[in-house]
């Protein structure tokens, strides 16, 4: 039996697909390659916007019409947060959510043998515990995504994860200490720990996130650590100056932001201030002695934004120095406060906005990327281009092409960043 796998949405969803993959495979299926038929067709979707639900049903419409006699899946946030919706798709010949992954196994199974639709979409519970997916092998990646932390306790007004995800809980630190270890054999050199809200990791468990980072470090084999997305109002000074001083720590960071103007931060139930991230970011430059790059996500066209306050983002997003933003239009999600509130954005509006911060960041992008080449810093080489030329990024996450003659996929190299063409650096190992 082949399946297939369509992955949506962040790192989390990266993570739980690697690790459905490798269950699957160890209960005798294969995955099937690009172009190949396959027996299942999974969509592990998001469900963040309105566009990652498009996204879903039109893949799994196509792969139904594709393959007729194939079973189709729909698992993840989609279906967690807007059950009913999900139920109703008829395209999909099993509904399942982000509760209990290993029964979807089952009810893939029973969907193959029986001809039964299953639909099984289990609520999340407040005394949910975090449920243990270890993965040994991610296909076709040569950095590993670890999963330690799920769920938020957080209400922001426009967001409907917490439907999704349910309550914050944290992971193991041997349980994640043994499945890094085991990825470092399997010639993982890069990590990257990822969360829906990584910096509450360990509030539920006595420990936190930077006590997980340094235990990290310690385990042989892995060379680099990244974060995933990080709340900055979660980063207290303590926690700051002790991933300054974890070397394998790589020093980019995801700030969330979502907007750069204080009184839209305040309408969005965010829980601080422009001034107060920016603070952070000030803190965390400091204690890395200017050796660390920022990126962040923006959501423009919130309801209320005015054409004054849009421009107090752009001014925010350019004066920080962001080395990559992420633009997002503002999307309307039933059941959420925001989508109710007044003064909603036209589209066209949302539109414009999108491209005028999207342009302002990629100048401040450009300009920062410039300002590194002739410097040196270590590369992890991914995709082969050819025999001796990679694809890969810096520690500071800067993309680049490299030539690298007499290295492979999966190892890091340092080397000197000699050019830009707009979306990546030319780079020569050393």
């Amino acid at each position: 039996m082949r399946v297939s796998f369509y992955t949506l949405g962040c790192k989390v969803n990266q993570n739980e697909t690697g690790a459905l993959e490798q269950l699957f495979c160890q209960n005798g299926y294969t995955l099937a390659g690009p172009g190949e038929q396959a027996d299942v067709y999974i969509v592990n979707s998001c469900t963040v916007t309105a566009g990652g639900d498009k996204k879903s049903r039109q893949w799994l419409r196509r792969a139904k019409r594709e393959n007729p006699d194939a079973v189709t899946v729909l698992t993840g946030c989609y279906p967690q947060a807007f059950p009913e919706e999900a139920s109703a798709l008829t395209e999909a010949d099993v509904v399942m959510g982000n509760t209990d992954r290993r029964a979807l196994l089952g009810a893939v199974h029973t969907a193959l043998t029986e001809g039964e639709r299953v639909v099984k979409i289990q609520p999340h519970t407040r005394t949910e515990r975090f449920e243990e997916l270890p993965v040994e092998q991610f296909e076709g990646h040569t950095r590993a995504f670890i999963k330690v932390q799920d769920g938020c306790n957080r209400r922001c007004a426009y967001c409907v994860i917490p439907r999704a995800r349910g309550q914050s809980r944290s992971r193991s630190e041997q349980s994640i200490l043994e499945e890094l270890a085991a990825l470092a054999g399997a010639g993982y050199s890069e990590v990257v720990l990822s969360g829906i809200n990584l910096p509450s990791y360990g509030r539920d468990t006595n420990t936190s996130l930077i006590d997980l980072i340094e235990a990290c470090a310690g385990v042989e084999g892995i060379e680099r650590i990244r974060l995933g997305s990080l709340e900055p109002d979660l980063l207290d000074d303590d926690t700051i100056a002790r991933m300054a001083r974890v070397e394998k720590l790589c020093p980019q960071f995801h700030l969330s932001l979502q907007s750069g103007c204080t009184e839209t931060l305040r309408r969005m139930r965010r829980v601080y201030t422009a001034e107060e991230y920016a603070a952070v970011v000030h803190k965390m430059r400091r204690a890395f002695g200017g050796f660390c790059s920022f990126t962040t996500d923006v959501i423009v066209g919130f309801p209320g934004e005015t054409e004054e306050e849009f421009k107090e983002s752009i001014r925010f997003v350019q004066d920080l120095g962001f080395l990559k933003v992420h633009v997002f239009p503002y999307s309307r999600r039933a059941g959420t406060p925001a989508a109710d509130f007044p003064d909603q954005i036209p589209e066209q509006e949302k539109a414009s906005r999108v491209h005028r911060l999207q342009s302002a960041a990629d100048e401040v992008r450009a300009r920062l990327v410039k300002e590194m080449l002739g410097k040196t810093d270590t590369v992890l080489l991914e995709k082969p281009l050819s025999g001796s030329l990679f694809t890969g990024y810096t520690r500071l996450y800067v993309p680049v092409v490299i030539e690298a003659m007499g290295h492979a996929s999966g190892e890091i190299v340092t080397a000197r960043l000699d050019s830009w063409d707009g979306e990546h650096c030319r780079a020569a190992a050393l």
